[in-house]
């Protein structure tokens, strides 16, 4: 799967978790920028995320993202 592909699926995912359609993420975005991203809405932006792209995370890979960039490198090299 190419970036921008993981690029599409991952802003639809945002999308539907924060009921946002006009949501656009970057890789410098974190939990800081979006004012409804608490704990809850996090563990379902997780799940989403693997059940969009048929991957599994450990709870050390998640811990150690700090932005939407690294999550995305790590869909990508998840699906390597």
């Amino acid at each position: 799967m190419h970036e921008s592909e993981i690029n599409e699926i991952l802003q639809q995912v945002f999308r539907e978790n924060f009921d946002d359609e006009k949501l656009c993420i970057s890789d410098s975005m974190s939990a800081e920028d979006i004012v409804e991203w608490d704990s809850l809405s996090h563990i379902s932006l997780i799940v989403s995320t693997e059940e969009a792209f048929g991957i599994r995370f450990s709870h050390s890979e998640i811990e150690r993202l700090n932005n939407i960039g690294e999550f995305k490198s790590l869909i990508f090299n998840k699906l390597k």
